[in-house]
C-alpha cells in the first residue's frame, strides 16, 4: 500500500505567474466543450488536451465533521455466493443525487445505509469538484465499503483525473509544473475545474491515503472498468496489476512532474467516439487487459452525443435528456457519466446491460 499519501513536498518553489482565478472562469458559456478553450484564457493552453474549465459558483453543504467508519470483519464468500454487479457514473460531489440514486436500485435504505446484502458495487471515479460536497461523498463510500463487506458483499472505487487533481492541489499546491504548453500549476488547474475550497479545508490525511491507494482499472464479470475513455492506461502497463502498481508507484514518489503527466494523460477522453476508429481502441484495451467490453466514466453523455444544453431564443431549456448509460463503439463500450453537473442525471446501472 501506498504510504505517506498526505505528505507534501517539503519546500515549494514561488511560481512565476499569478494564477489567481480570473473573472472568465465563472461565466463559462453553456456551450462550450470539454476539448474547446475558454473564450479570452489566457491559460487554456497550460492545461491537458481535452480538459477545461467548467462553472464553479455553486452553493456548499456543510455537513460537519468526517465520518468515522467502524471496522467490521467482512463476511467471506466464494465467488459463486457473489451478488449483482453495480456500477456508479462521476458523482462530483453531489451526494443527495447519489443517495437518492443509490437508494433507487434498493442499494441504500433511507437512512443511506447500506441495505444490499451481497451485492457488489464499483464507483468509477470522481467523487469531487465542481459540486457541493465532494467530502461528504468520499465519506459516504468509505462508510458504504465497511458496510457491504461486513454484509457479504463490497463497494470500491476506482481512481477519476479529478481524485489527481485533488490529490495534486494539496501536496504541490502552486509549484510550477512543466505542462508542455509553458508553467502551470495543480492548484491552477483544481480551481480552474471547480475545485471547492469547502472541499479542501475538510480534507484530511484518512481521505488523500483512500484516494491515493485507488485503483486505476479493474476487471470485474468480463466488463473492463475505467474512469476515463482513453487509451493512455496502455502507458502504464500491459496488465491491470502493472498499470495500478505504476499509477500507485507515481503517487508514491511524490514528483509534481510526474503526477502532472499522469493526471494529463488520464484527462484525455473521447478514443472511443469516432465511429471507424473508436472500436479499435476499445478493442485494443480489451486485447491488453482482458473483458469483452469497457465500462467508463469522465465524457458526459451529452458531449459523446454531441449535444450541449442551450437556451433557444424562447428561453426554452433545450438540454438533452439522460436516460441511461450510453452503448456505443459497436456495442463495447458503456459510458457512464450521466452529467449530473451539467442538470443531469447521476447513473447507477446493473450490469451486464441487455443490449
Amino acid at each position: 500500500m501506498t504510504q505517506g499519501a498526505g505528505q507534501g513536498p517539503a519546500a515549494r518553489t514561488e511560481t512565476l505567474r499569478d494564477f489567481r482565478v480570473p473573472a472568465y472562469v465563472h461565466d463559462v458559456p453553456a456551450n462550450v466543450m470539454p476539448t474547446d478553450p475558454v473564450p479570452g484564457s489566457p491559460e487554456a493552453a497550460d492545461y491537458p488536451d481535452g480538459y477545461t474549465p467548467t462553472e464553479r459558483d455553486l452553493p456548499v453543504i456543510n455537513r460537519g465533521d468526517t465520518v468515522q467508519v467502524e471496522v467490521v470483519q467482512p463476511v467471506q464468500r466464494t465467488a459463486d455466493e457473489m451478488g449483482p454487479l453495480f456500477v456508479v457514473g462521476d458523482v462530483h460531489g453531489y451526494l443527495d443525487e447519489l443517495l437518492a440514486a443509490l437508494h433507487e436500485k434498493g442499494l441504500v435504505d433511507t437512512e443511506g445505509t447500506w441495505a444490499a446484502g451481497n451485492a457488489r458495487l464499483w464507483f468509477l471515479g470522481d467523487f469531487t469538484d465542481r459540486g457541493p460536497d465532494g467530502i461528504g461523498v468520499i465519506d459516504l463510500v468509505m462508510r458504504l465499503s465497511a458496510e457491504a463487506a461486513a454484509a457479504g458483499g463490497y463497494c470500491k472505487a476506482l481512481m477519476g483525473n479529478h481524485e489527481l487533481l485533488l490529490l495534486g492541489a494539496k501536496r504541490f499546491g502552486d509549484t510550477p509544473v512543466n505542462s508542455g504548453a509553458g508553467t502551470a500549476t495543480f492548484q491552477a488547474a483544481w480551481l480552474l475545474n471547480g475545485g471547492q475550497k469547502a472541499d479542501m479545508d475538510r480534507l484530511q490525511d484518512v481521505h488523500l491515503q483512500w484516494m491515493s491507494r485507488l485503483d486505476a482499472i479493474e476487471i470485474e464479470d468480463d466488463h473492463l472498468l475505467m474512469h476515463s475513455d482513453t487509451t493512455a492506461y496502455l502507458d502504464y502497463g500491459d496488465s491491470i496489476e502493472a498499470v495500478n502498481d505504476t499509477v500507485r508507484e507515481t503517487l508514491t514518489r511524490n514528483d509534481a512532474d510526474e503526477c502532472w503527466d499522469l493526471f494529463r494523460k488520464l484527462t484525455k477522453r473521447f478514443a472511443f467516439r469516432d465511429g471507424e476508429s473508436g472500436p479499435g481502441a476499445v478493442r485494443e484495451l480489451l486485447g491488453t487487459y482482458g473483458g469483452s467490453r469497457v465500462v467508463h466514466g469522465h465524457s458526459p453523455i451529452p458531449y459523446l452525443l454531441g449535444e450541449v444544453g442551450t437556451e433557444d431564443a424562447d428561453g426554452e431549456d433545450s438540454r438533452p435528456v439522460v436516460e441511461g448509460p450510453h452503448v456505443y463503439a459497436g456495442g463495447l463500450a458503456i459510458a457512464m457519466d450521466g452529467g449530473v453537473t451539467m442538470a443531469g442525471k447521476l447513473l447507477v446501472q446493473q450490469l451486464p446491460m441487455d443490449i
